[in-house]
Parts: C-alpha cells; sequence; structure tokens
C-alpha cells in the first residue's frame, strides 16, 4: 500500500523536472519531515536525503538511527558509523546520481540546511549549479492533503476549547500575570492533547499589547484590561508510517470588567477587518487582495498607521510559511491551502487588539478552523458564534 510519502516523493521527482533541477537534497527540518515521516533536529551529523529526479531517493544517516528509520520503509538508507566518514558515504550517493560531479545540472539544497553541510555537497559536486529546495518543495507544501487537513482540524479544535476555558475563569484572571496566565495556557493546550506549544504563548495585558510580539513578564491583569491572548500546540498528523506535527493558532484579545473608552470600537473595526478578510477567500483570489481588503477597514476607519504587521502566513509543518498574506503577494489561493488572518491595532502606551483564526480554501470559498468566540467579553456564559 502506498504511503502519503510515496506520493510525494513521486510529486518531488514531477516539480524537479519541471524545475529544471537533476537532483534535491534535504537536511533535518520540515522538508524531510515532508518527504519522508523522519523528525530529526539538526545536528553535527550528516543526515541528508538526496532525491534524484530518476531513481529512488536515498537517506544518509548515522548508524545510531537505524532503529529508527525502519518502519518508513525507504527504498534505500545508507548508515554510516562513528569511525566511518560520511562524506565518502554521500559522495557515493551523488556519484551515482549526479554524473560527472554535477557538469551543469542543477542541485537544489535545503533553504534551512547549515552552511557545514551545504559546503560538503557543493564540495563533492563542484561543476553543478546551485537553487533552493523551496523552488521544487513550495509548491506540493502550499496545498495541504486529507491527512495535514485533519491535523491542522484538531489542532484548531484544541485552541478553541482553551480559549473557552479561559475566558471562562473571568473575575479570576485579575491579579494573574502574564507569565502565570501564559504557562496556564500551555498546561491546558497539553491537557486537551496538545504536543507541545506551537510557538512561545502571547498573554499581553494592557499597553503591553500594543506590543504584537509581546512577550509576558511579572505585569498582574487589572480590571478593564485589553488582554491579547495568542497560542496553539501542534499536534501529531495519523499517519501509517513516519511522524509530522501541525499547529494550531488563534489570538483573541478579551477584556474582564469594563474597557477603555476607544477600546470597543477598536475591537470591532478588527473584527470587521478579519470578517472582511475571510469572506473573501476563494480559489483564484491574489493573497495581496486579502490584506487589502482587511487594511482598507482599518485605514477607514482611521487607525491605519496602527495596522503595523501582514494580514496573515501560511501554517503547516511550520507555523509560519507560504503563503503570505501580504500586500503585493500575487499569489493566487488554491484548494488546500491553509492561512491565517489576524488584522490588529495596535495602540502605543494604551493597547492592542488582534483577532486571528486559520483558515482553509475550499472549492467554493473557505473553512474556518477556529470558531471560538470572538467577542472580547468574559464568563461563563459567554456562548460560541460564529
Amino acid at each position: 500500500m502506498r504511503s502519503p510519502f510515496d506520493d510525494r516523493i513521486a510529486a518531488c521527482r514531477r516539480r524537479l523536472e519541471a524545475v529544471g533541477a537533476e537532483l534535491l537534497v534535504c537536511s533535518p527540518g520540515p522538508n524531510l519531515a515532508y518527504l519522508t515521516g523522519f523528525v530529526e533536529s539538526p545536528s553535527e551529523r550528516h543526515v541528508l536525503l538526496v532525491v534524484p529526479r530518476n531513481g529512488p531517493p536515498t537517506l544518509v544517516a548515522p548508524a545510531m538511527y537505524g532503529s529508527r528509520l525502519e518502519p518508513l520503509e525507504l527504498p534505500d538508507v545508507r548508515l554510516w558509523g562513528d569511525e566511518a566518514d560520511p562524506l565518502a558515504v554521500l559522495e557515493g550517493v551523488l556519484e551515482a546520481t549526479l554524473p560527472e560531479r554535477g557538469d551543469g545540472a542543477t542541485v537544489l539544497l535545503d533553504d534551512r540546511m547549515w552552511t557545514a553541510f551545504n559546503h560538503d555537497v557543493r564540495a563533492l559536486a563542484p561543476d553543478a549549479e546551485f537553487g533552493l529546495a523551496s523552488d521544487a518543495l513550495e509548491e506540493l507544501r502550499l496545498r495541504k492533503d486529507d491527512a495535514e487537513l485533519a491535523a491542522l482540524r484538531r489542532a484548531g479544535a484544541i485552541a478553541d476549547r482553551v480559549s473557552l476555558a479561559i475566558r471562562a475563569r473571568g473575575e479570576a484572571l485579575l491579579g494573574t500575570t502574564e507569565a502565570a496566565l501564559a504557562a496556564e495556557i500551555d498546561s491546558l493546550l497539553a491537557s486537551e492533547g496538545g504536543a507541545e506549544p506551537a510557538f512561545e504563548t502571547i498573554v499581553a495585558a494592557g499597553p503591553n499589547g500594543a506590543r504584537p510580539h509581546h512577550h509576558p513578564g511579572d505585569r498582574e491583569i487589572e480590571r478593564g484590561d485589553p488582554i491579547v491572548l495568542d497560542f496553539g500546540a501542534f499536534v501529531d498528523a495519523a499517519l501509517e508510517a513516519g511522524t509530522a506535527r501541525y499547529p494550531g493558532d488563534q489570538t483573541r484579545t478579551i477584556v474582564v470588567g469594563d474597557p477603555p473608552a476607544e477600546y470597543e470600537r477598536v475591537h470591532e473595526v478588527v473584527r470587521e477587518a478579519q470578517r472582511a478578510a475571510v469572506e473573501a477567500v476563494e480559489p483564484g483570489v491574489e493573497a495581496g487582495e486579502i490584506d487589502r481588503l482587511a487594511r482598507s477597514v482599518i485605514d477607514e476607519a482611521g487607525y491605519g498607521d496602527a495596522f503595523v504587521h501582514r494580514t496573515g502566513h501560511g501554517v503547516g509543518l511550520e507555523v509560519h510559511e507560504p503563503p503570505y498574506i501580504t500586500a503585493g503577494n500575487d499569489r493566487e489561493l488554491e484548494p488546500g491551502m491553509v492561512f491565517s488572518v489576524e488584522p490588529g491595532i495596535y495602540l502605543e502606551g494604551e493597547f492592542g487588539v488582534r483577532l486571528e483564526d486559520l483558515v482553509v480554501v475550499t472549492e467554493a470559498g473557505c473553512e474556518r478552523l477556529n470558531d471560538s468566540p470572538r467577542g472580547w467579553e468574559v464568563g461563563e456564559d459567554v456562548g460560541r458564534e460564529q
């Protein structure tokens, strides 16, 4: 039975042909995980996947990884022991897949490959031309398959449940420090089924909310503070072999008690900007158009200078990846693309408001992957809203 990774390798070969490349070399990171299901952190050891346009892929890896690689059923694994020279192993692979040390052929190297390994491949193929693996793989990773979408939906549901739990605390949030609430959110994400936080949880209270990537500190939450909450957890995709983790990413801005005078208007402007952007998502629309629509609502309300970041980013094996929902991006949306829609307004010295949901482009429009309340009120009686 073919695995998703067999299909991805085959698609990778077709992409190599389409871009005129002979070979692709991946190192530990999202591209290696995408093509093989093998998840490993970069280290000083040579772990390199060689995918030729013609012929089976070869994984060069330390012998200590042997037992972890067996379930993946990769067609060609070259293990090297600590007493061996991994470059000699890699050289043998390249000689078989890249005749005459390259001779003008194009080799695509992983965008995140450490410089030392990049240097090693270049030294073994001195006559090759080099490009980036994203030239071939970006088009594949942009559109999520059913297993990826299922994982992203589960991650979205976990974020929703945690969002409701925090909102239900109501008055009990008062006096809690940002750092303590961030730790509580991380604990809730784990108890709801998250494997690990997808990024550093953001809790930004009062004037700290005007910093889009504020790091939670010892400020205590006070009555009337707008509180920006941005969090998500990785979940494991359901794959027959190999592993892959996909993240949730949701932002809500809430207030305990009566908010500042201008807050309700600002919150409603952000909410309308997000609504306008989400409603426009469908195949064929340019990514830059989604950004323009969100920005136009905020501009018309007089807060254009306070919207200081892009409207969204793609989500998949990485929390931030293409497509980027930013001005000037003429990339047309396609079914299977997943990205955030997260407009915000940040008033220095006062407060910030951001609302974020993940959406997946469908054949007819889009599907939100989050449905927790988007209003600012807290308490156990706050119900769901679309």
